[in-house]
């Protein structure tokens, strides 16, 4: 820009800025404030939304007691609470309010601010959000989805009813500005616009509860309250309960592991594989990304692969272990010996930093007549990679016949004293290889390796002192572990001696050898459970003796194993869940008081210190005075939630008066038409959150509704509220003063992307019908195979850059287009 251009006086006007007298400034230097300060008022709109969807959050969760007949019932009829707020009502009014509250205002905050004469700003941000959310959020959730998985919508009438609204929403804007009154709105226009939104809501709710069918559908169960609750969505569900128990059994065998951190990750993976509303997505995205408090347990760094490990490839183990509830065997992952089942030698190894390397046993049990592959790679624990380790990522062959394979990791020696530290070594299936098919992978898929500084053989004990087991197992499974050393091969007996139980009755006793291998580090005991006496505290001992070549016995040298009943397992079972029940519950989205608001607004992480990251503390810093203004806000629990709604929804409205002067100056600075700016930078401010919850809905949910189900829906509220109501308010004021709502000047390009974006939408919603319908995309709507994944998640995104690129051109004048 020439130097006459920087000095030259630029006067650029909103409804409330500029405060002070700037137009003397470099004209460079006011635009890149302005982009600042429009991009932290984003932030500021994105937090106080969080406590808006908050706040909705718990009108809508609001519950009534109703009574039941129940002829067991002394009385003849039991109470049960029931959900007031019907889900596909609350996700269409509310909720739809909460995610699109910033384009809806700036629609309605423009108008008035302009003197009831159209704006630029606000109808373009909402068909820009619209093309946003459709297109691009679509195609980041089609790519998220792990490989080979999939997602499909469940509530297919409700997404069929949006769909069709939100395509008729558009197409109704269009016959306003361009076929019924050309360049005006009249009353009744505004009228129609505005009703369409309860017509919607409606027309939504007949199709959730199939009205037209000849049975009415049953209430859901997230419709009813706690006593018909949803299938694990809480602990004291049937997967739920096993996911905390087997959980914690697995984690409490690793020594590096404390009981907190175990609990902690029991409760992180009972909370990511909860249901949760779009709302809940929303919040948690909002949170992350302005180092807010989250809502899912944070685990250390150290321990995150092992999180990693069972909610990706690690899950097959917890899976194995939910079988042995059951009743089930080893033979039952190989299908009777159909399916190849590999898995890891030992679940740990250790190895002296001066050895230069570790070898890892792998081995492959079950079919042995097919080609299996697997995949194998390192993790960092508190030994890092290149500093203490040479990381591998490699594919290891078992050609027919070969049940046994070994890898090598190169260990770093150096001349610094460290304490022991370890690594894990993971196993993963490439679920796209056909060959694969009929490969498992066993219960020992996650492998921890321990860099030690001595070379003693070890002392061996059990890794606690005393069992408990359901009479129905088929084996006890106990543990003896392998500490202060792993130098060399070496040997243990066993032996059992009866307490109370009975050897042949009980239990199948007898006696054996152990055998270590140089470096193993832990060992199991499989002993038979035949509980025929149908006896409670049923006991017996297991005792460790002889140990060879130098190893010694540890202070846990005899261990107790207790058999008991199904009903005191389940008693057991139940005191468990009730405890991962009460770290559940203190990751609730809202606050009780004012005092906690200010407590989670002033720390980072929500006080979560220990688990922050340098990007927690950076937003947080950027954001901390947003979260010191919204705490003043109402918490949620008074008055039902409703003082949070209107306190919240007038911050919005504040901000967004903002945002629109901030994005009308930027604009003008730049010389660039308000349409294209809100289009671009201001759609893209408004709907970055729902991106990111979006995303993380695909990832957690078994259903797709949370992903993109909400989009349409969203989308038609948009134009009925975003449109209908300043439409409604501004033809009103004009017909009361004998003038007309006029839109001249400005419809063409308006109607020029709304008639774009509603041809995209159409190849989009026909792109997702033919992805549920046929094989080749999996059969779903998002995820599948990888090839045909990508194809679509690239044809939408394309969709985007073309609307946004048409859109530009012919906004500039570039291109003319008759309409």
């Amino acid at each position: 820009m020439s130097s006459s251009n920087i000095t030259a006086v630029k006067e650029c006007r909103g409804l409330v800025l500029p405060i002070l007298i700037e137009d003397h400034w470099n004209v460079n230097f006011r635009a890149f404030l302005y982009l600042l300060a429009m991009i932290w008022c984003f932030l500021g709109v994105a937090i106080i939304s969080d406590v808006f969807m908050c706040s909705i959050e718990r009108i809508t969760s609001k519950t009534r007691k109703i009574r039941i007949s129940d002829p067991k019932d002394k009385d003849g009829f039991r109470e049960i609470e029931v959900k007031v707020w019907n889900d596909t009502v609350a996700n269409l009014s509310l909720m739809a309010l909460g995610t699109s509250a910033p384009e809806i205002l700036l629609s309605v905050i423009e108008t008035i601010g302009n003197k009831f004469e159209p704006g630029e700003l606000g109808p373009a941000t909402i068909v820009g959000s619209a093309a946003f959310n459709l297109l691009v959020i679509t195609s980041v959730c089609m790519i998220s989805i792990p490989t080979g998985e999939i997602r499909k919508i469940k509530s297919v009438n409700v997404f069929g009813v949006t769909s069709c609204f939100n395509m008729f929403a558009y197409i109704w804007l269009a016959i306003v500005l361009l076929a019924s009154s050309k360049d005006l709105v009249k009353v009744w226009e505004a009228v129609i616009t505005f009703t369409l939104f309860p017509i919607l809501i409606g027309v939504a709710f007949i199709a959730d509860k199939n009205f037209f069918r000849t049975k009415n559908k049953i209430g859901t169960p997230v419709e009813i309250g706690i006593e018909l609750g949803n299938e694990a969505d809480y602990p004291g569900s049937s997967d739920s309960t096993v996911d905390i128990i087997e959980i914690s059994r697995e984690l409490g065998r690793n020594k590096n592991l404390s009981p907190d951190e175990a609990a902690k990750l029991a409760a992180a993976t009972v909370a990511q594989n909860q249901t949760h509303t779009s709302a809940w997505y929303r919040i948690n995205a909002t949170r992350s990304i302005t180092g807010g408090q989250k809502l899912v347990p944070q685990v250390s760094k150290a321990f995150a692969n092992i999180f990693l490990g069972i909610q990706q490839g690690g899950r097959e183990c917890v899976q194995e272990s939910r079988t042995s509830l059951k009743g089930e065997t080893p033979d039952d992952l190989s299908d009777h010996g159909n399916k190849a089942v590999v898995e890891f030698t030992a679940s740990s190894y250790a190895v002296m930093e001066n050895e230069g390397h570790v070898k890892i046993g792998i081995k492959r049990t079950g079919c042995l007549d097919i080609t299996a592959k697997v995949r194998v790679e390192t993790c960092d624990g508190t030994a890092e990679s290149e500093s203490d380790y040479r990381p591998i990522k490699d594919t290891v062959v078992f050609e027919p016949n070969e049940t046994s394979k070994e890898i090598q990791v190169e260990i770093i020696d150096d001349d610094v004293w460290e304490p022991d530290e370890f690594f894990y070594i993971k196993l993963y299936l490439d679920s796209d290889s056909a060959e694969n098919e009929r490969v498992v992978l066993g219960k020992i898929a996650i492998n921890m390796v321990t860099i030690i500084n001595d070379d003693e053989p070890g002392r061996l004990e059990f890794s606690k002192p005393s069992y408990v087991v359901k009479e129905s197992l088929p084996n006890a499974l106990v543990t003896v572990n392998r500490i202060n050393g792993a130098d060399g091969e070496i040997m243990v007996s066993w032996q059992t001696s009866p307490i109370s139980a009975t050897d042949g009755t009980d239990f199948v006793g007898g006696s054996g050898i152990l055998t270590f291998a140089h470096g193993e580090t832990s060992k199991n005991i499989d002993i038979p459970i035949l509980g025929k006496s149908g006896k409670s505290d049923l006991n017996f001992q297991l005792e460790l003796s002889d140990p060879t070549c130098g190893a010694e016995l540890g202070r846990a040298n005899r261990t107790i194993v207790t058999i008991v009943s199904d009903e005191e397992f389940n008693s057991m079972v139940s005191r468990i869940a009730n405890l991962t029940k009460q770290n559940l519950d203190s990751l609730k989205l809202e606050s009780a008081t004012w005092g906690e608001q200010f407590k989670q607004a002033m720390n980072v992480n929500g006080g979560d210190i220990e688990n922050a990251s340098n990007t927690d503390y950076g937003m947080h810093f950027l954001t901390f005075f947003w979260k010191i203004v919204f705490a003043f806000v109402p918490p949620p629990s008074l008055c039902g939630g409703w003082l949070t709604f209107v306190f919240s929804l007038a911050m919005i409205g504040v901000i967004t008066a903002l945002i629109s002067d901030l994005a009308s100056i930027f604009g003008c600075l730049i010389d660039l038409n308000k349409s294209i700016t809100a289009i671009t930078l201001v759609a893209l401010g408004t709907s970055m959150p729902d991106t990111f919850a979006s995303r993380q809905a695909a990832l957690q949910e078994k259903w797709a509704d949370n992903a993109i189900g909400n989009i349409n829906g969203s989308n038609a509220v948009n134009v009925f509220l975003g449109l209908g109501l300043p439409w409604f308010i501004a033809s009103v004021y004009h017909y009361s003063n004998g003038t007309k709502f006029n839109f001249q000047g400005k419809t063409e390009s308006l109607a020029f992307t709304v008639v774009l974006y509603t041809v995209f939408s159409a190849l989009t919603m026909s792109l997702l019908v033919l992805r549920r319908l046929h094989p080749v995309f999996g059969k779903a709507e998002l995820g599948g195979p990888n090839l045909t994944k990508y194809i679509t998640a690239c044809c939408t995104f394309l969709m985007w850059i073309l609307y946004l690129l048409f859109s530009i051109l012919q906004i500039s004048g570039v291109i003319t287009v008759s309409i």
